[in-house]
């Protein structure tokens, strides 16, 4: 296909050799913004940033990754893959290295987009230099193994970021990261992968739908990061970014539609068979947020940091590296609906195992959960990026390019959606149990009496004065019926989650059906 390189059979050593560099490049890719996410807190207290500041942080990187694609594939078509990896990875370990030097939020924003572009790239490169190292029967596996490990960059992140912090604050992560990008680009230079076929791929209505949808998707970015943070209902930018977004997809739908080679096929991406397929790729990135905001949100809600969540993190890259392997083993075309089934059925499992959670919760008292979930998380992303591409390559090559934007839209804006839809409704739970347990909270009462006694004789040793002492008491009371409340409204956040996967494993089990009855009724005579 033009933009790909040829599959060439290479000698073992060499088919090694592609295979190191894909995981170099594809961890690359994902490890640079997982950094960022991971530390956050310190980042924004050395740079003085409020958290609506240091929330733009990977916005960046999701306003430019989700619409990245709607170019570079195009480019790679047209210019060779080869300077397509230079020349993106160059740009990158360029930004990260002078990152390290100046300092300040408009350098990191630019960094973190640059960082968007990077992924990607290395994205696609990860799947290239994984493919030319099998043979063509199993480039089935090297598919799954090529986009999961780009998923293996947050826990790395997680467990690496301590020791990182040790050695110097936030700048050794950005040095880290520009070594990486370094390291990644050294590696591309001298394994180069084989010439593939080039064509002419641009035109100049491409370069317009590009400049309407790009921010279209960065406004919506914008709005589900910040949200949150700043409420709905606040500030009225977010209604204007809304409907700004909104236009700006009428022009680019109007054009791509009326178009004789389109960029994005919309009459195939508006068929039933693709929203079924749209709508089951963002219900799964949604409900896979019960780890990425439930668990670990809930965890650092009681105050577990970077230390305390390595063992946990430790178990959900065991889970990830198990569930691609896993995936990868056993695909097969007949397979990859119930390899999505059984990831379905592993969130369900997951997020009403954790509903019992309470304020003495540890990681270790949530191995289990988050270990059935990471391995869903590893095992679904393959086989649905294959039932997709089949679908794509079944009405020709040009129609890759609406697929990638599709799949790439459904998993970025999924990935922003979750926390901002489920972080909301946490919000909300939180406000009404704490109404419920501050009403159970009467002066009275011999019991918050005792309560208060004991948290005053714990604090003598420290205070003096009887009068801040009981005052002390008191916040320390309203801390703890806050605390309470925030972890009951976790536990209805992985009730709800648990529904729903319950609700798509059900909806996904009646199409599979559905369609194995229609195979078997065009199969018989």
């Amino acid at each position: 296909m033009p933009g790909s390189p040829a599959i060439l059979l290479h000698p073992m050593p060499v088919r090694i050799a592609y295979a190191c560099v894909a995981v170099l490049v594809g961890i690359t890719g994902g490890l640079g913004n997982a950094l960022v996410i991971a530390n956050l807190p310190s980042i924004q207290g050395d740079l003085g940033l409020t958290p609506s500041q240091g929330a733009w942080l990977p916005a960046a990187y999701f306003m430019v990754n989700v619409s990245a694609n709607l170019l570079l594939i195009k480019f790679r078509q047209q210019y060779g893959l080869r300077r397509f990896a230079e020349i993106g990875l160059l740009l990158y370990a360029l930004l990260t290295v002078a990152h390290v030097f100046v300092e300040g939020l408009e350098m990191a924003i630019f960094v973190r987009a640059a960082s968007g572009l990077a992924a990607a790239t290395t994205s696609s490169l990860a799947l290239f230099y994984m493919l030319q190292a099998f043979r063509k029967a199993d480039l089935p596996k090297a598919v799954i193994l090529g986009f999961g490990i780009t998923q293996l960059g947050t826990p790395l992140a997680w467990l690496l970021s301590p020791a990182l912090l040790d050695m110097g604050e936030w700048h050794r992560l950005y040095m880290f990261e520009s070594g990486l990008a370094l390291c990644s680009l050294a590696a591309v230079v001298v394994l180069k992968l084989p010439l593939g076929e080039r064509i002419q791929a641009f035109e100049p209505l491409d370069f317009l739908t590009f400049a309407l949808l790009a921010p279209a998707l960065a406004l919506i970015a914008a709005v589900l990061t910040q949200g949150r943070i700043l409420w709905w209902t606040e500030q009225p930018w977010l209604g204007y970014a809304l409907l700004a977004a909104l236009l700006l997809f009428c022009a680019a739908f109007m054009i791509e539609h009326h178009r004789r080679n389109p960029l994005l096929h919309t009459r195939w991406l508006g068929t039933a068979e693709m929203l079924r397929f749209a709508f089951g790729a963002l219900a799964l990135r949604l409900l896979l947020s019960e780890q990425t905001y439930g668990a670990v949100g809930l965890l650092q809600t009681l105050g577990m940091g970077t230390d305390q969540l390595q063992p946990l993190y430790a178990v959900i890259l065991l889970g990830l590296t198990l569930g691609i392997a896993g995936s990868a083993m056993t695909f097969s075309p007949s397979n990859a609906l119930p390899q999505i089934l059984l990831s379905t059925l592993l969130i369900a499992t997951a997020s009403f195992l954790d509903i019992r959670s309470t304020s003495l919760t540890r990681p270790h008292d949530i191995f289990v959960s988050q270990g059935l979930l990471s391995f869903a998380s590893g095992m679904f992303l393959g086989p649905l990026m294959i039932t997709g591409m089949g679908m794509a390559l079944r009405k020709g090559p040009n129609y890759l390019v609406s697929f990638i934007v599709l799949f790439t839209m459904t998993q970025s804006l999924g990935g922003l959606a979750a926390p901002a839809l489920f972080g909301t409704y946490q919000v909300v739970r939180e406000k009404y149990h704490s109404s419920h347990l501050t009403e159970q909270v009467i002066a009275g009462d011999p019991r918050v009496l005792q309560r208060l006694q004991a948290q005053s004789q714990a604090l003598a040793p420290h205070q003096n004065d009887p009068q801040l002492r009981q005052a002390q008491s008191v916040a320390q009371l309203s801390q703890a019926a806050t605390r309470e409340a925030n972890v009951l409204a976790f536990n209805d956040v992985f009730r709800l989650i648990g529904m729903l996967s319950i609700g798509v494993f059900g909806w996904t089990l009646y199409r599979t059906l559905r369609i194995a009855q229609q195979n078997r009724n065009g199969s018989s005579p």
